[in-house]
């Protein structure tokens, strides 16, 4: 069986964990986040490290950031998934918001989610839906 890790460029991260790309690379260089580089050069982050990277940043508190209600479409890494025989939750990091979703275990085997993979919160009143966030 192939076993695919998802892997995202210094941009992607960055962008998933809502700051500059510069402080990716700083992170990176200062060994806070573990990244390799690639033939040409290139900076990659494995999935599963981005997704515990951005769950230990949700940890630490931060006085400068504001709390407000997020709305709508709130794309992010999949930190977290717990799933039982019927029921799943599953945890997103988006930007500094941290999103837990409860849904169907077959609905996180549908959407093929993992720890690493990018996904999109939908927030619709109290509900929340996931959807994949890549062109799978």
């Amino acid at each position: 069986m192939l076993t695919i890790v998802t892997t995202y460029r210094i941009g992607e991260a960055a962008e998933l964990l809502g700051v500059s790309v510069d402080t990716v690379r700083r992170w990176a260089d200062a060994g806070r986040l573990d990244s390799v580089r690639d033939e040409h050069g290139h900076r990659s982050i494995a999935g599963a490290d981005l997704a515990a990277f951005a769950r230990s940043l949700a940890d630490e508190p931060d006085s400068s950031s504001r709390r407000s209600s997020a709305r709508n479409r709130m794309r992010g890494i999949v930190t977290a998934i717990t799933r039982d025989a019927v029921m799943a939750q599953v945890d997103i990091q988006a930007g500094p918001f941290r999103v837990v979703s409860l849904m169907s275990r077959e609905a996180v085997d549908d959407l093929g989610l993992e720890v690493g993979s990018v996904a999109v919160a939908v927030i619709k009143s109290t509900t929340v839906l996931v959807e994949r966030g890549d062109d799978r």
